[in-house]
This record gives C-alpha cells, sequence and structure tokens, in this order.
C-alpha cells in the first residue's frame, strides 16, 4: 500500500486540486458540475472556507523527493444558518490514477479525524447514488443513509442522476 499523508490545503495546491477535480468532472459520475471549472474558480472555493470549514490534500511522496498532491477534500457549510453549526457537508475527490489504492479510505479517515478535532457533531454526504464507490466509503466508516431524491442532477454526461444523502454521528 501506497504512503499517504493528508494536510490543509494552501495556494500551491489550487492548480492540483483544480486538475483532480476537472477530472472528475469531464469523467462523470460524482459531480454536478457539468463543465470544468477555472483555477480563479477554484481558488475562490478554497478560499470560502473559513474556520472550522477547510479544504484539505492527500499526498504521496515522489521518488525524487518533495510531494504529489493525490487527492483533496473538504469541510464545508451545511446549510448556512447559525441553527447548522457543527454540520458539515464532506467532499472528497482522488485523483484517476489513485482511486482504488487506498486513498479514497485514507482521505475520508483524516477527514473524519478533523470533523472531530473542529467540534463538529454531524458529518453529511451527498452522492450520486450509482458512485459504488463512495456509497462503499459511506458503509464502511458507518454512515447512514437518509434520503434519496430520484433525478436531481445531470452530470457532464448528460446522465440524470439520483442523489443519496448519508450522514455520520461525530
Amino acid at each position: 500500500m501506497a504512503e499517504y499523508s493528508f494536510r490543509i490545503a494552501t495556494q500551491t495546491d489550487i492548480q492540483a486540486i483544480t486538475d483532480i477535480y476537472n477530472a472528475a468532472v469531464i469523467r462523470g459520475g460524482s459531480s454536478a458540475d457539468i463543465t470544468p471549472r477555472t483555477f480563479e474558480q477554484r481558488k475562490a472555493w478554497v478560499e470560502s472556507h473559513h474556520d472550522p470549514y477547510a479544504v484539505f490534500v492527500t499526498t504521496t511522496p515522489k521518488p525524487d523527493g518533495g510531494e504529489e498532491v493525490i487527492g483533496f477534500s473538504a469541510l464545508s457549510v451545511f446549510y448556512d444558518r447559525a441553527g447548522y453549526d457543527g454540520v458539515t457537508d464532506l467532499a472528497y475527490y482522488i485523483a484517476p490514477e489513485w482511486q482504488g489504492r487506498g486513498a479514497g479510505v485514507f482521505t475520508l479517515s483524516g477527514l473524519l479525524d478533523e470533523c472531530r478535532n473542529r467540534h463538529m457533531r454531524k458529518a453529511c454526504g451527498i452522492i450520486f447514488a450509482d458512485n459504488k464507490g463512495s456509497i462503499a466509503l459511506m458503509r464502511r466508516f458507518g454512515f447512514t443513509q437518509f434520503g434519496l431524491m430520484p433525478q436531481a442532477a445531470t452530470d457532464s454526461t448528460g446522465t440524470m442522476r439520483d442523489m443519496s444523502y448519508w450522514y455520520l454521528d461525530l
């Protein structure tokens, strides 16, 4: 199994975050964005996360030193009313060539640790209902499905997708 690290994202990570996200958008099946995002759009998204919310990167060592960003994740506002403070919306994306190699499990584990460290009380995931990898991660970490919205979103392939809603009490 590869060696991974998890840390808060910096400005120097924005291009990698953009590239990983756009690969998911183009492939379809994991984002309701239907066109790739620009560097400036992803930069604004990263910068919109204020404590206790944040964006993180998952990295692996490069053979020649340094690190390679292979995934990113975020704790985002679930709903922008004060009564929902402590509830966070999770997002995580792994570069296609790193999927199926334990990076998703590592990333979600780190993200849930951050939830607890930041005193969140619930974590929520909103996932295309046919995204087998993410659904398996939700189940692996003990999330409960609490809803299904049929034909809720279209992805970049033009496919209309059902959305599944998951939560975990922290």
